[in-house]
This record gives C-alpha cells, structure tokens and sequence, in this order.
C-alpha cells in the first residue's frame, strides 16, 4: 500500500495553506499538580508540526487527552499540553476554548503563515469516538472546514490509528491526506518486524493482562524464536502451571488459554524463575524475593526477580531482532524497578550489539525514561502501544489504511 508522505505534501507547497494535523498529545499528567509526568508524545511530535510552520502552513492541530466521559472536563484540557508544545516548538501556540465551536472557528481563520493553533481535547466532542458514522462525518466537516477549502490532513498521531475516529479516519476521506514523519517511521519500523526479520527474534512481553496481548503472543509466537514473559500477565502463565501465585495479579478466565499456549508453544515461551514479592502493592512494602514455585499465599507479586533478569538477559544477548511491549513489574516504585531496567539494559546491550529493537510505546517508553535509559540506545521507540499490537496482530488499521485509499476531490469536504 502506497501511502503519500509529509514530503509530498510540502513538495507541493503548503504556504498560506491551513494543514489540520492529527496528534497524539495523550501524555500522563498529575492531576494535583497540573505536571506532565513524561513529555515524550510532545517531543515526538515536534518533526511533522515543525516542517510545516518552516514551510508556511496554517497548522491547525487536534489531539485527545484521557477518556472525557460526559463532555468537557477541565481536568482534561489540553492547556498544559499547549504550554509544553509551545517551549518545544519555540514559538507560541494558541489554545482554541473549544473544539469546533466559535472560538476554535475565529482562531483558525485568524491564523497567518507559520501560525499554529491546538484546538482543545476532541474527545470533549462526543461525535470524535461514536459508533454512528454520521456524527463522526459531521464532526470531521467541521474540523475540515478550519483549514479551508485548499487544506489539507496529515496523520501523526500512530497512538490512535488503530481507532475509528473522527480526527482519525473521517477527516481523511474529506481532505487530501499525508502520513506524518512520526506514522511514516512506525508503519516503517512495523513493517521490518513482521516482514523483514532477522533471525533469531526475540519478543518481550510485560503489563497487567494476557487478555490485552493474547493476539500478539499468537500471531508472534510462530515468528519469533522466543517469547518472555513477566509483569502482573506472567502470573495467569505461572496458575496455568499449577502454581500458586498468592495475591497477585491474576485473570481466572484466562487460564485454560495461557495452559494452551505453554503446550502449544512450549519451546518459544519463557517465563520467569523467581519472582519479588510484597505484602501490599506499595512502594514502601518490603520486597522479597522467592521462587516461582514458593510464592506465599498472603503476598503479592510486584516484579521479576534477579535470576529472571539474568536468563532473560543471556536469551537477549544473542538476539538479533527484539520488540519489547510492558515492563515486567511496577517500574513506578524502586524498590519493584530492578526487573524493567535489567531487562531494558540488556536490549539496550544487544542493540549496541547491532540488534534491531523496538520498544513498543505505552508503559515500556515511559519506563525507559523513567529509569534514564538513553532513548539512542534503542533503534526506535514506539508512540503506539496498542496500535502497534494490533499491526503485529495482522489487524487492519483504520488510520493507516485510509491513507492509502486515492485523495479525495476538492468538493468532498
């Protein structure tokens, strides 16, 4: 599928245009303090926004942030969003009042060349997530109609493709459309894993659920040559075993299934030896380390243990393709981080190596922040963890797969 690019776009010229731009600005926030707690969505969504103001666009940009359930919610504004994108950017950005509405109207067309204006959070306008595809089309009529009739869209937001959504989808079948810097080098990077892999590949997978990765460990493990396991999923394996894993994490109704795949893929999934364990899911509670098979009844499993981290590691060193998505414990607390960093170090080890490794988004980018990890030491960091999933997974993207579809004419909109 051929996809045009942000090149295309300025190769045809975009100054004195209004270009609407999808962004993924989903950053964590602590909602006591107003503070961003890991900025990088902001970062990498620099490129695109910046090689538009250079050239002269009229950027318009729409981004989510949370799950707004009954309309505006002031909690989720994206006005720190705003103040953060401005000092990455250098320049002011304006902050619309409201989605579509006047105020967002008014701003738009008071932009001139080089001017950027974030409308506010788009999920604030219910039309942006409904199942009826006419309210998503008569928002994304409105979001069209803010760039004019010479504008254009442009996909940057690889975190929301997998979704059918207004400023996804819609909006695509409305103005001619580009595959922003930071989709371009996923769709790049994700089609290296399922295409062009160099043996042997290893995958990573940590978080909370087995549901959430159930596709991925099944459409993976007949690729990949190994498959490790941890995080709060690694216990329904571990009960799939006859194990008692006490008070940790666990998904009753998935064991038969994770019993299934351990016979099935015996010789591709690794699972951990010993585990860290705490009386209550603190970051003051006392860790100890057990193992996998002595874990007490009246404990709670918060990481991988060191023994873990070490098999995991020399499984590690000899791959030469890694994708790694979840941490393997509770990062955010110290005394629970000792299994995400032994693992990120040694992908991080093997890349210097000349492995190719991809850290799939979500938790495991935050992780490697959080641990200060350098980011260079990976070949590429992900902004997408379940669109990069479902990629993996072989599902259709609807974000992606409407870009590739011909532009349309200059009356759809």
């Amino acid at each position: 599928m051929s996809i045009p690019s942000l090149k295309d776009l300025l190769s045809e010229g975009v100054s004195g245009r209004g270009v609407l731009v999808r962004s993924d600005l989903n950053v964590p926030l602590d909602f006591d303090t107003g503070e961003i707690t890991d900025p990088g969505r902001i970062a990498a969504s620099v490129p695109t926004l910046k090689g538009l103001i250079e050239a002269g666009a009229r950027v318009v940009v729409a981004a989510h942030l949370g799950r707004p359930k009954d309309g505006p919610d002031p909690k989720l504004s994206l006005a720190p969003v705003a103040a953060a994108l401005a000092e990455q950017l250098g320049r002011h950005v304006q902050l619309a009042g409201d989605v579509v509405g006047a105020d967002a109207l008014a701003r738009a067309e008071g932009l001139t060349d080089g001017d950027i204006l974030l409308l506010e959070n788009v999920r604030f306008d219910p039309r942006e997530t409904s199942k009826d595809d006419g309210e998503r089309l008569a928002l994304a009529r409105q979001l069209a109609e803010l760039v004019g009739p010479t504008g254009a869209f442009v996909s940057d937001g690889f975190g929301v493709v997998h979704r059918k959504q207004a400023s996804v989808y819609d909006i695509a079948t409305l103005l001619p459309h580009y595959a922003g810097t930071l989709v371009a080098e996923e769709i790049r990077v994700l089609e290296q894993l399922t295409s062009s892999t160099t043996r042997p590949y290893a995958v990573v997978l940590g978080g909370s659920k087995v549901s959430d990765k159930l596709g991925v460990i099944e459409s993976l493990a007949t690729r990949a040559d190994s498959i490790v396991i941890g995080g709060g999923m690694c216990f329904t394996f571990l009960a799939a075993q006859g194990l008692s894993v006490g008070k940790s994490l666990l998904e009753t109704e998935m064991v038969d299934t994770c019993r299934r795949l351990l016979d099935t893929y015996v010789d591709v999934l690794r699972l951990p030896m010993d585990i860290v364990v705490a009386e209550k899911f603190a970051a003051d509670s006392p860790p100890h380390t057990v193992p996998v098979d002595a874990i007490p009844g009246d404990l709670i499993g918060l990481d991988i243990g060191p023994g873990s981290v070490e098999r995991f590691a020399a499984l590690l060193s000899n791959a030469e393709t890694i994708f790694w998505n979840g941490p393997m414990g509770v990062f955010e607390f110290p005394a629970f981080a000792a299994g995400t960093k032994g693992v990120a170090d040694a992908i991080a080890a093997a890349t210097g190596k000349g492995a190719f490794s991809v850290v799939g988004g979500g938790d495991s980018a935050a992780a490697v922040r959080a641990l200060g990890i350098p980011e260079g030491d990976f070949s590429h960091i992900s902004t997408g963890g379940g669109a990069s999933l479902e990629y993996l997974e072989g599902k259709t993207l609807p974000g992606i797969e409407v870009l590739g579809r011909p532009q349309p004419s200059g009356g759809d909109a």
